[in-house]
């Protein structure tokens, strides 16, 4: 099956596995609570798209029950994107290179007037990046990261205290971005390195382990 194609209706479901209809709904609302399919009311379920919930979900759950810390996360996270990156700056379309050096701007103008705004335009720049690469299970899993960057992202904003600070953490971005922009992986690299490595830096000071 494909994404969008439709399964059979639960009663179909429950005679072809021999299985009650109780038991054949309560087996879609488990597989659609792992993202495998979409349900909706008055319409039969549907293969998913892969999407990064089910991912989001471990993650929070494992940093939350002290399975995994903050900082093994970013470990691992920083592995991941020093990869994105570096295909990103290869295989990246002119409309994604725009793209990241206009949500550049969108942050350092809402450094000045929403940084609120900052968050969420951050999660999309490194979303981006790994859409870029061309490898859309990066993608997938990038954006799972996201629910220990909400987590996390006001505590290293606190930590860096000063306007320059804040500003230099947003150069750190554009300096990605235009190395994406350039086609230069070394320096994409490079500056993705520089960013994991202050990012959690920072986060180590905060008190964040």
């Amino acid at each position: 099956m494909k994404v969008g194609d439709a399964l059979p209706s639960e009663q179909a479901l429950a005679t072809q596995l021999g299985v009650s209809r109780t038991v054949a709904r309560e087996a879609m609302r488990a597989l659609a609570a792992l993202g495998v399919l979409q349900l909706g009311n008055g319409r039969r379920a549907r293969v998913a798209a892969m999407n990064a919930d089910a991912m989001s979900i471990l993650l929070d759950h494992t940093v939350y029950t002290g399975q995994l810390s903050i900082q093994q996360v970013l470990d691992v996270r920083r592995t991941l994107e020093l990869r994105t990156v570096g295909l990103a700056a290869l295989r990246r379309t002119d409309e994604q290179a725009k793209e990241l050096l206009e949500i550049v701007d969108r942050m350092f103008t809402a450094l000045r007037t929403e940084p609120t705004q900052i968050m969420e335009l951050d999660i999309r720049f490194h979303t981006l990046i790994a859409r870029a690469s061309g490898n859309a299970l990066y993608e997938l899993l990038v954006d799972s990261y996201g629910v220990i960057t909400r987590q996390t992202w006001s505590i290293g904003w606190h930590a860096r205290a000063t306007e320059a600070n804040r500003e230099e953490n947003i150069r750190c971005h554009e300096r990605i971005a235009t190395a994406i922009m350039m086609q230069d992986s070394t320096k994409a690299e490079a500056a993705m390195t520089e960013h994991f490595e202050t990012a959690i830096s920072v986060l180590i000071r905060a008190g964040v382990t």
